[in-house]
């Protein structure tokens, strides 16, 4: 082959491996990247329990949640450690565009305060938008403890409806949690209430710091499902994808129960 047809080959064959780069290129930017992701799990009861995410084909977070085994609903302590016995759970990286820094579940076996509304044995889970060691600065016998709880977040930042029970701040703080919010149209008169499952929010010093799904054991063996709509302030303190959609259902075939935040949403701090 002469001078020229070689040239005019090898010319061919460079733009041919050029537009092969470029379309593989291509082709992974528009990978489908959606899929569940799980932090590490823990053991509880007789099972298991993992935070996790899910992304849609982009690679946005769609939810966030947490799977527990159904033997971990048996096998409990009948008795609640002193102190309280509070698994940390790691959410995957996947879900580090969300509001969400982890998630905290404890077992309460005797309920808590106010016995009257929530005294059933009953699982709480925080997920947290702070980190640990933020959420264990939450300490009474710190001075400015009582100062940092009547801190309270401007009232756009809190979710439509969320009011603080009664009683002071400080008094209703609780420790390596903070204040606890709840939705004043739950009906939540003790003569009449029946605790089964319920949404909480929280805040500290100014911050709104999580969302707390409790659920009693006995509601949870019935197997029910619930899907409600996440009530939402008027603005945001921090970008992020927060939820808009909260869920509890059993997985027959899995054997576990998912416990979700879901319909994430981009929102933009304001």
């Amino acid at each position: 082959m002469h001078s020229g047809g070689m040239r005019r080959c090898l010319g061919t064959a460079l733009v041919a491996c050029a537009s092969l780069t470029f379309f593989t290129a291509c082709s992974n930017d528009q990978a489908d990247k959606s899929g569940t992701f799980f932090g590490p799990s823990q053991s509880i009861g007789n099972g298991r329990v993992k935070a996790y995410a899910m992304l849609d084909k982009f690679g946005n977070p769609t939810e966030v949640g947490v799977r527990m085994s159904a033997a971990a609903l048996d096998g409990l302590p009948a008795e609640d450690a002193v102190p309280p016995q509070m698994l940390v759970l790691p959410l995957p990286h996947q879900a580090s565009a969300t509001a969400f820094d982890h998630v905290m579940l404890n077992w309460n076996s005797h309920g808590h305060q106010p016995v009257e509304l929530f005294g059933k044995p009953h699982f709480d889970i925080h997920f947290y938008m702070v980190n640990p060691a933020a959420v264990a600065g939450i300490d009474p016998r710190k001075p400015d403890f009582a100062t940092r709880a009547a801190h309270l977040p401007d009232q756009k930042y809190v979710p439509r409806d969320y009011v603080l029970p009664p009683g002071s701040p400080a008094e209703n703080a609780v420790p390596a949690m903070g204040l606890h919010w709840v939705d004043a149209t739950d009906g939540l008169e003790p003569r009449n209430y029946d605790f089964k499952q319920i949404l909480i929010n929280g805040s500290w010093d100014g911050a709104y710091t999580f969302v707390e799904p409790m659920m009693t054991r006995e509601w949870m063996l019935t197997k029910q499902a619930v899907q409600e709509k996440v009530k939402q302030p008027q603005a945001y303190q921090k970008n992020g994808y927060y939820p808009t959609t909260y869920s509890v259902h059993y997985d027959d075939q899995a054997k576990e129960y998912s416990v979700a935040l879901g319909g994430m949403t981009m929102r933009h701090a304001s």
